[in-house]
This record gives structure tokens, sequence and C-alpha cells, in this order.
């Protein structure tokens, strides 16, 4: 994907990591995944299962299924669809990528924020 086509993306992007889980965190234990900011909206797994879905602030789920070590931590959000409309707007008509009957925006509007911009903070809540 060109550094135009990830600028301007619509849909659905995943982040991935690993974690270990916090002092103090004892098996049985909950953990708080914060996300901090997230456009739009974003569904959040740990080690494979569905720990929940935010779309409002507070950006925050709960997981159970914890272990010490090597939790994997995915987190899909989904944008919405302007920063794409703003930039097909300066293509030609056959190279656009999104069709609509209306399209409010121009080439050089300004951007919206996209994504996760975090900062993700994993908290342990006990029992």
């Amino acid at each position: 994907m060109t550094p135009a086509g990830i600028r301007h993306y619509s849909g659905t992007a995943t982040y991935r990591t690993t974690f270990d889980a916090p002092s103090g965190w004892q098996p049985g234990d909950s953990l708080r995944i914060d996300l901090g900011t997230v456009h739009e909206v974003a569904t959040v797994f740990v080690n494979g299962t569905l720990a929940g879905t935010a779309w409002t602030a507070p950006y925050a789920v709960t997981a159970s299924n914890v272990k010490e070590k090597g939790n994997v931590l995915e987190v899909r959000v989904t944008n919405l669809w302007p920063n794409r409309l703003i930039y097909d707007a300066g293509l030609p008509e056959g190279e656009r990528l999104t069709h609509t009957n209306i399209n409010p925006y121009k080439p050089g509007d300004p951007l919206l924020p996209s994504g996760l911009l975090g900062p993700v903070q994993v908290v342990n809540v006990g029992s």
C-alpha cells in the first residue's frame, strides 16, 4: 500500500502485540485493557478470545483469560471513510475506490484522526 493509501485508508486495521501480566497479577485476576484514544470502533481480543468492543470513551475492556507471560493482544480498529473520500475527490473518476452519490469532501480538506492512537495500558483489576 502506498503512503497515500495508508494516510487515506478506510476500513479495519489490526494492531497486534504480546505482553506479560503486570506485577501483582495473580491467576484468576482480570486485566483492564485501556486503549487511550481510538478513532472510531475497537474490537479487542486477548489470547484469541473476544474481550469486548469499545466505541465511546473510555475505550477500555476487561479480559479474564490472562496468563502470566506471552499474552497476545489484538485490537481491530475500524475508522470512518471521509479520509478516503477526500483522497478520491482528487482522482479521476475511473481511479476512485469509493463511490457515493454525495461527497461533500474536496481534495486538500483536513484529514480526520484515525486508528489506535493510544496510549494502550494494561492494568490489573484483581479478581
